[in-house]
């Protein structure tokens, strides 16, 4: 079974059956969903973040009311509106790139990579995203951006120009302002309240 975070964007291979799945925003979200659904009974081909690749016992189309059930249960959420499928893949894509990087210089340019990723013109995945969760893309990224360097601050190792060269801003004054922004705090006064201010809100609750 491939269990990679996150890959380019695959056809499912014939014979299995696509799951869009939200609130998978780590790994530990990977290996805890395809445990659920090896446990139903279907051959498990593929899970990366907010995606499982299922064929069921003698090449049938999966039920599907176990499955949401089941993912229900375990904190997930099985997403079936097309609208809906979409907006979760452009959250998964940015979390894994933001979270999770790959190796390598760090992507500044998140439009090209979704247009690249989702095949979708960027106008209208900014405008379906807007629509759907009444915020604008940019301002999703500016949020997980501030909680991955809310937890680099925490690991205590990197100085504020290294934090800020890590998640692509162009100097520490950039980062600074955006994490104000968000929080009301400056990196430096976060910093200065110590280890019990730095635990990051839970990824689920900021998707």
């Amino acid at each position: 079974m491939n269990t990679e975070l996150r890959s380019n964007y695959t056809l499912p291979a014939p014979g299995t059956h696509r799951l869009l799945i939200k609130n998978m925003v780590c790994p530990q979200c990977i290996r805890v969903v395809g445990e659920e659904l090896t446990a139903l009974g279907l051959q498990v081909h593929r899970v990366v973040l907010g995606e499982a690749d299922v064929s069921a016992p003698g090449g049938q189309e999966p039920d599907l009311e176990p499955v949401r059930a089941s993912l229900q249960e375990a904190g997930f959420a099985l997403l079936e509106e097309p609208r809906a499928q979409l907006v979760e893949q452009i959250k998964t894509h940015l979390v894994t790139l933001i979270h999770y990087p790959p190796p390598g210089p760090r992507l500044l340019n998140y439009s090209d990579s979704l247009v690249e990723q989702l095949g979708r013109d960027y106008h209208y995945l900014s405008h379906l995203f807007s629509a759907e969760e009444g915020l604008t893309i940019e301002k999703f990224i500016i949020r997980q951006k501030v909680e991955r360097a809310k937890e680099l601050i925490g690991y205590g190792e990197l100085s504020m120009a290294q934090v800020a060269e890590q998640l692509g801003y162009s100097s520490p004054a950039h980062l600074s302002r955006q994490f104000r922004q968000v929080t009301g705090l400056t990196p430096t006064e976060f910093q200065r309240l110590g280890p019990a201010s730095h635990a990051r809100r839970s990824l689920d609750a900021l998707l």
